[in-house]
């Protein structure tokens, strides 16, 4: 490995300063002080020399360091900022920028690349086509011409990742561009708002005005656009159940809440089924719909008149609505609001309370899951990526405070990792990651970061031995003798210990309540592994 670096800073008589200075004024401004990476030999000119004013959160592997950032950007509602490690720290980091395109989630990832003069001899380290490794799962994507363009470069990476439907991007940047001249970039302001269409918008509430049994379908577009307050409100007006979009990445509507009717399953049949009970669908914030395994379409010409409000042009194109109509959530529901009537009426339960679970061993996950809705703090986070054991949580871990995250990809390796960087955007609110063991294997190095920085996290384990959820797609598929679903002998608590956490397992259930108990009360990271039952999941059932 060969760079000719300079790294001092420099500064000339004309104004112009290095790219790396440069760089470092750009995101001071767009307040893109927290660096999340993993460092690398053609990331060294940017790091060197590290300013004070800025804090650099280091991820054991690349997926971890995308993830942390992915949290972290959700939970503070700004784009985060990642340096990953040329072509080999990208391939690493694909499936969480996956997770994050799905999520929607505003990332600017820059990733160091072998010096220009090294590149046309195929060069250790080097990344050929850099700028379009990470496509398509990327809005925006480039490698600059020149050095002195990477502060450019940069800024429209962040106004494209920020821009709605948001997302992250991409900038790779050769080793020797850090030390050439460029000139500070002056911050420019982007609109990021857009409202709907009015006359549109204006066929969808006459629409709601004249229906007898109105439905809302919410998603991760509410939350993600701060829109849950007027969402509740259009609801009480329109006095319509409201239904979790299937796989909703987000909680968007308060689940205690007496309108509040479940979630929909990601099956055409039961989705449709369910929805077959009112004469008008209005989706907000989310697809129409996201489904997971086929059906009978032909229940789709069935299905009442379907509305979607999206800020997604490629959701509002594929959606099975009447009408869609682009918009971002808060401009949209606080226009829908003022044009549409206010239904008088009573308030009635939506949604019949799960029943209360008696202790018993083995373990139910469910168990777990109400005893931590009994017990939890009353302002923490919930982070989820336990997919055999969701049902459970939706029955009986109720969220009320719209400070949920999940995973809208589908892919694993989210939980542990966004967990820390949610809890570093707010250190004052306990974070419960509740992931499986099998998810949790995919970035067990994110203990590592959480324990290294002392965070309010409680990660719990439910550890099934194996991917029960896969076993559950093998029964409704009629799949049988399926290898590689069993994981025996893994020792969370060992493996917590060994990367500086707390950790604790839980076989008996007349022991879970007091160690949750403990585990919530700290301030600082801990683990604990809960031994539950093997039972099946049932998976695509409507709530």
């Amino acid at each position: 490995m060969r760079i000719k670096l300079n790294v001092q800073s420099q500064q000339t008589a004309t104004g112009s300063t290095t790219v790396r200075d440069a760089t470092m004024k750009l995101l001071r401004a767009l307040g893109m002080t927290t660096v999340f990476g993993n460092p690398g030999s053609t990331e060294l000119a940017f790091l060197h020399d590290w300013p004070r004013d800025f804090r650099y959160i280091l991820g054991l592997q690349e997926s971890i360091v995308v993830s942390m950032a992915d949290g972290y950007a959700q939970a503070t509602g700004a784009a985060a900022f990642v340096n990953l490690h040329s072509a080999a720290g990208v391939g690493n980091a694909l499936g969480s920028v996956y997770t994050a395109y799905r999520n929607q989630t505003p990332l600017v990832i820059t990733a160091g690349q072998q010096t220009r003069d090294l590149m046309l001899l195929r060069p250790f380290l080097g990344a050929a086509a850099a700028a379009e490794f990470p496509r398509p799962y990327v809005k925006w994507s480039c490698e600059p011409a020149r050095g002195a363009d990477v502060p450019l470069a940069i800024a429209q990476a962040h106004h494209m990742a920020m821009q709605k439907p948001c997302g992250p991007t991409f900038v790779s940047i050769p080793a020797d561009d850090w030390v050439q001249q460029t000139q500070t970039l002056p911050l420019r302001v982007k609109s990021r708002e857009f409202a709907p269409d009015p006359v549109l918008l204006q066929s969808v509430a006459d629409a709601i005005n004249v229906c007898r049994r109105p439905a809302l379908v919410v998603g991760a577009g509410v939350a993600g656009d701060d829109a849950a307050d007027l969402v509740l409100a259009l609801a009480e007006t329109m006095q319509a159940q409201v239904w979790s979009a299937p796989l909703a990445s987000r909680s968007a509507f308060p689940e205690d809440h007496p309108l509040f009717a479940g979630f929909l399953p990601a099956s055409p049949d039961p989705l449709y089924g369910v929805l077959g009970r009112y004469d008008l669908v209005l989706v907000l914030g989310a697809p129409a719909f996201t489904f997971h395994v086929t059906g009978n379409w032909e229940s789709v010409q069935s299905s009442p008149a379907v509305y979607q409000i999206t800020d997604d042009p490629e959701a509002a194109a594929t959606a099975l609505a009447a009408i869609s109509i682009l918009g971002t959530m808060r401009l949209a529901t606080a226009a829908l609001m003022k044009l549409v009537a206010k239904r008088v009426g009573l308030l009635s339960s939506a949604r019949t309370p799960a029943a209360r679970l008696s202790p018993a061993d083995p373990i139910a996950a469910a168990f777990v899951m109400q005893t931590i809705a009994d017990i939890r703090p009353a302002n923490s986070v919930i982070v989820e990526e336990a997919p055999s054991h969701k049902p459970a949580m939706q029955r009986h871990l109720p969220i009320n405070n719209n400070a949920f995250y999940s995973v809208a990809s589908g892919g694993l390796g989210y939980g542990l990792a966004a967990a820390a960087g949610i809890a570093l955007a707010d250190p004052s609110r306990h974070v419960i990651c509740i992931v499986g063991d099998g998810s949790a294997m995919y970035s067990i190095q994110a203990l590592w970061t959480a324990a290294h920085h002392g965070l309010p996290i409680t990660y719990v384990v439910l550890n099934n031995g194996g991917y029960l959820a896969l076993r559950a797609f093998g029964q409704l598929m009629k799949c049988e003798d399926i290898p590689g679903i069993d994981l025996p002998s893994l020792d969370f608590v060992a493996l917590a210990r060994g990367h500086g956490c707390h950790a604790s397992r839980v076989s008996r259930v007349a022991d879970l309540e007091m160690t949750l108990h403990r585990a919530f009360a700290t301030s600082s990271t801990s683990l604990v592994e809960v031994l539950v039952d093997r039972t099946v999941p049932s998976l695509f059932t409507a709530d």
